[in-house]
Protein backbone atom coordinates (compact mmCIF):
# COMPACT_ATOMS: atom_id res chain seq x y z
CA UNK A 1 0.00 0.00 0.00
CA UNK A 2 1.47 3.40 -0.91
CA UNK A 3 2.14 5.61 2.09
CA UNK A 4 0.56 9.01 2.40
CA UNK A 5 3.49 10.21 4.53
CA UNK A 6 6.59 8.37 3.31
CA UNK A 7 7.61 8.77 -0.31
CA UNK A 8 10.64 6.47 -0.24
CA UNK A 9 13.09 4.84 2.15
CA UNK A 10 16.32 2.93 1.71
CA UNK A 11 18.94 1.25 3.86
CA UNK A 12 22.74 1.05 3.92
CA UNK A 13 23.78 -2.18 5.65
CA UNK A 14 27.42 -1.08 5.94
CA UNK A 15 26.56 1.96 8.06
CA UNK A 16 23.24 0.66 9.47
CA UNK A 17 21.62 3.90 8.31
CA UNK A 18 18.10 4.18 6.97
CA UNK A 19 17.13 7.25 4.97
CA UNK A 20 13.50 8.24 4.87
CA UNK A 21 12.14 10.72 2.33
CA UNK A 22 8.77 12.12 3.33
CA UNK A 23 6.14 13.44 0.94
CA UNK A 24 6.89 16.90 2.37
CA UNK A 25 10.31 16.65 0.70
CA UNK A 26 12.21 16.39 3.97
CA UNK A 27 14.75 13.62 4.27
CA UNK A 28 16.06 12.16 7.50
CA UNK A 29 18.77 9.61 8.24
CA UNK A 30 18.11 7.22 11.11
CA UNK A 31 21.29 5.82 12.63
CA UNK A 32 22.08 2.32 13.96
CA UNK A 33 18.88 0.80 12.61
CA UNK A 34 19.06 -3.01 12.54
CA UNK A 35 18.66 -4.50 9.09
CA UNK A 36 15.82 -6.64 10.41
CA UNK A 37 13.86 -3.48 11.28
CA UNK A 38 14.34 -2.22 7.72
CA UNK A 39 13.14 -5.56 6.32
CA UNK A 40 10.10 -5.51 8.60
CA UNK A 41 9.22 -2.01 7.39
CA UNK A 42 9.46 -3.19 3.77
CA UNK A 43 6.96 -5.94 4.59
CA UNK A 44 4.62 -3.75 6.64
CA UNK A 45 1.19 -3.02 5.18
CA UNK A 46 1.32 0.56 6.47
CA UNK A 47 4.80 2.03 6.20
CA UNK A 48 3.84 5.17 8.12
CA UNK A 49 2.27 3.21 10.96
CA UNK A 50 5.30 0.92 11.20
CA UNK A 51 7.64 3.92 11.10
CA UNK A 52 5.78 5.69 13.90
CA UNK A 53 5.67 2.61 16.12
CA UNK A 54 9.16 1.24 15.52
CA UNK A 55 11.56 3.89 14.22
CA UNK A 56 10.46 7.42 15.01
CA UNK A 57 11.68 8.51 18.45
CA UNK A 58 13.62 5.23 18.85
CA UNK A 59 16.71 5.94 16.77
CA UNK A 60 18.99 8.95 16.62
CA UNK A 61 18.36 10.88 13.43
CA UNK A 62 19.72 13.78 11.43
CA UNK A 63 18.02 15.89 8.82
CA UNK A 64 19.60 15.55 5.39
CA UNK A 65 19.20 18.55 3.09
Amino acid sequence: MPSTVIRHFWYDADTRAMDVLFVSGRRYRYHDVPEETYREMRQAFSKGEFFNANIRDRYRHTRED
